[in-house]
């Protein structure tokens, strides 16, 4: 294979200040090195081509963490070159005690995950390298690849600089890692199919950036965007800048065609006791095509998304409704460009216009997609999205839903460097029903700290009621030693949006948060966090609902570990009554509410993690106790379990019970393509254990073999042991690239 060496070290330049800091300028030519022939590509993990020795180095590596600003510990080496239809990236990450690499992951997309403290991408318990890469260089949306010194593979989205980081993309590229005596590197190929890019020239950069986890140290170093002062991996729009892309390939119809084979079969107890067997044989496709440069056509026949895995059970202790993540591969590919709404802290989001878990799933129950379209991406400074989903009738003891039209519309116009404006129209329609809406968003930096964010929405409800407003303000100001978040919401009492999320309507909101985080060098400390928030609820009309106010404190460690403490004080009031967990009755009135939290957890990067909180909550006129506790254990790369319990012990007035719920996850990964998950679920409450059993093989790039075996056993007078329902499923893809 001959490699285009002219376009080699795409040597990244980055902001101005870290520029100054180093004497070094803010820019710099793109190398044209002679085009010659060159060794042929092995990707091994080793940086063994000639290619490699003639490319342009990127290092001086920063720290975030612990020390802003300090030169990396240890050092790191980046770089890059194409030819007519890849991009590679290879790094030298040394280390002067190779020995001490941590390294215990080796399944696909374990790598990184998100940061509980804000939803950042943050590394697990290993040490790795990602890398990102912002091809339209828009400043605020990126692709995201990384590995660890297993070449474990792991890839996602950012979009709007951090506010969404989605884990769950999955791409088509390679990478192979390999320890050495200088430390460990590795060799990434991503094939520009694979990456979304404008034409032209190639006169423009892209946007660039490595960030590399030390996890013995739990040191973070970035190549640019350092500082703590809301910088960091996720703010695209602090990246470097790669230069010298070039003539870069347009395959001719760039569409891909993934059909796929489903045979599953299924024993159900009735109430009788009496087993019912049934089995299947189906058959659908989905397609991708990337109609121009930047914008993706996927369409899907006949959906089946039997192959994702299980939500993890949780019970509900309040009066509204739970929130679960989108899982579906079908969805998840530029979500960002979708979503509109508030996501809110530690708890379910106030208001989200669209959320894809309305469409295909009713309850519990899967619920059969007849087909759709959907096509998203960049055209010029606008980011668009189109979706239209039809699902078929669906009926069962439990539920029933009609067939139905989803539809939603959403464009984005990018403003300056990273500001943007947006509008979103979503729809959805049966034979005698329809709820639209229409909603206009908005996000402006004021300063480089100061994010100012906004949304108005209108509801359309075809019959009775539905037809309402909402809208929100907020401040959000965040800097390494303080920061504060100030936010309005009001939903009005009859808004429904039948395809978004709304925790609960015909309130106001007011949200006050400040932070305070010293960094005192003593007792091994690396940082404080402490917390003031405030929140006050009440109906549209002015009256009073819930107030609460108090601290939290978080102690981190430089190993690691952390210790929590939060305490609030407030009240809330209940204009109708409710049945708690569908158990306990709690009458209308007004309530005291109080509590105290403790939580500590260890550094991931132990091979035995552990994690524990206990709470206590005056509420309701009575009391709700939480114990958890939980523990992750890495035995080698390939074996790895989790163990989780939560207990809560609910006493009110009218009645008390326990809720619990436990928790079993294993894997088992017996190489970076095929990986055995378990996940068992006990709930004390519902008086069932269900069971998820995932085997994966990646028989070549894009193309899966998955067998799955669901088992739920209980939820009837019996024991929890008798059988109510098993499913088995084969399922087969195959990806053609044309």
């Amino acid at each position: 294979m001959s490699l285009r060496l002219a376009i080699g070290a795409l040597f990244l330049i980055p902001v101005g200040l870290y520029a100054q800091k180093n004497g070094q300028t803010t820019d710099s030519e793109a190398l044209q090195l002679s085009p010659q022939q060159s060794d042929e590509v092995r990707i091994d993990g080793i940086l063994s081509e000639s290619f490699w020795q003639q490319a342009t180095i990127a290092t001086g590596f920063r720290q975030k963490e612990p020390d802003e600003g300090a030169a990396a510990t240890e050092r790191t080496e980046v770089r890059v070159v194409y030819d007519d239809n890849v991009l590679y990236i290879g790094v030298m990450a040394y280390d002067n005690e190779p020995e001490k690499i941590i390294s215990r992951i080796l399944e696909r997309d374990r790598v990184m995950g998100r940061s509980a403290f804000n939803g950042n991408p943050a590394f697990s318990g290993d040490d790795g390298i990602a890398i990102l890469l912002d091809p339209f260089h828009d400043h605020r949306n990126a692709v995201v690849f990384a590995t660890n010194a297993n070449g474990a593979e792991f890839d996602a989205l950012i979009s709007d600089e951090g506010k969404v980081f989605n884990v769950d993309w999955r791409a088509i590229w390679r990478v192979e890692a390999k320890r050495v005596p200088q430390g460990w590197s590795a060799e990434f190929a991503i094939p520009f199919r694979t990456l979304r890019y404008p034409s032209g020239a190639g006169d423009e950069p892209w946007g660039f950036n490595v960030f590399r986890s030390i996890r013995r140290k739990n040191e973070d170093v970035l190549w640019s965007a350092w500082s703590r002062d809301n910088e960091g991996f996720a703010r695209v729009s602090k990246a470097g800048h790669l230069y010298g892309m070039r003539d870069l390939p347009r395959p001719g119809m760039n569409l891909e065609v993934k059909p796929f084979m489903l045979s599953s079969g299924a024993e159900q107890v009735d109430e009788f006791s009496k087993k019912i067997s049934d089995g299947k044989f189906e058959a659908g496709l989905d397609a991708k095509w990337e109609v121009r440069p930047g914008m993706l056509l996927d369409l899907t026949l006949n959906t089946d998304f039997a192959q994702v895995e299980a939500d993890d059970q949780q019970i509900n202790l309040t009066r509204f409704n739970l929130f679960f993540p989108e899982k579906r591969d079908f969805f998840l590919e530029n979500a960002g460009i979708f979503e509109f709404g508030s996501r809110g802290f530690g708890g379910p989001p106030p208001f989200i216009l669209f959320f894809s878990r309305n469409i295909g799933i009713a309850g519990s129950h899967e619920v059969p997609v007849i087909g759709g379209a959907r096509l998203t991406g960049k055209m010029g400074r606008q980011s668009l999205g189109f979706l239209n989903i039809v699902t078929d009738d669906f009926s069962n003891a439990d539920v029933s839903a009609a067939r139905t039209n989803f539809s939603v519309a959403r464009i984005k116009r990018d403003i300056g460097n990273n500001n943007n404006v947006g509008l979103i129209a979503t729809d959805r329609r049966t034979r005698d029903t329809a709820n639209s809406t229409l909603g206009l968003d908005w996000s402006f930096w004021l300063t480089k700290r100061l994010n100012f964010t906004g949304y108005a929405a209108q509801m359309f409800t075809k019959g009775e009621g539905g037809d309402d407003g909402a809208y929100q303000v907020s401040f959000d100001y965040t800097a390494d030693k303080w920061g504060f978040f100030n936010e309005f919401v009001s939903i009005g009492p009859d808004a429904r949006a039948d395809l978004g999320f709304i925790t609960r309507t015909g309130i106001r909101k007011f949200q006050q948060t400040f932070r305070v985080s010293p960094r005192p060098k003593v007792f091994g400390l690396r940082m404080i966090n402490i917390f003031m928030r405030g929140d006050r609820y009440t109906t549209t009309d002015g009256e009073i609902q819930d107030w609460s106010y108090g601290p939290n404190i978080t102690f981190n460690w430089n190993s690691g570990e952390s210790l929590g403490l939060s305490f609030s004080d407030g009240f809330t009031r209940l204009n109708d009554g409710f049945d708690l967990a569908g158990r306990v009755p709690v009458p209308a009135g007004d309530y005291d509410d109080r509590s105290v939290r403790v939580t500590f957890s260890t550094s991931s990067n132990r091979k035995f993690a552990f994690s524990s909180g206990v709470s206590r909550d005056k509420t309701f006129g009575g009391t709700l106790t939480n114990f958890n506790a939980g523990a992750d254990v890495a035995m080698n790369a390939h074996l790895a379990f989790g163990l989780s319990y939560s207990h809560n012990r609910v006493e009110l007035p009218n009645g008390e019970f326990n809720a619990d719920i436990g928790r079993l996850r294993l894997s088992y990964a017996f190489s970076t393509r095929l990986f055995l998950n378990t996940l068992m679920q006990y709930n004390r409450l519902e008086n069932t254990i269900s069971t998820n059993f995932r085997l994966n093989y990646i028989h070549s790039p894009g193309s899966d073999i998955y067998l799955v075996i669901n088992d739920n056993r209980g939820d009837t007078p019996g024991s929890v042991w008798d059988l109510d329902n098993r499913g088995i499923i084969l399922k087969v893809t195959y990806l053609r690239r044309l």
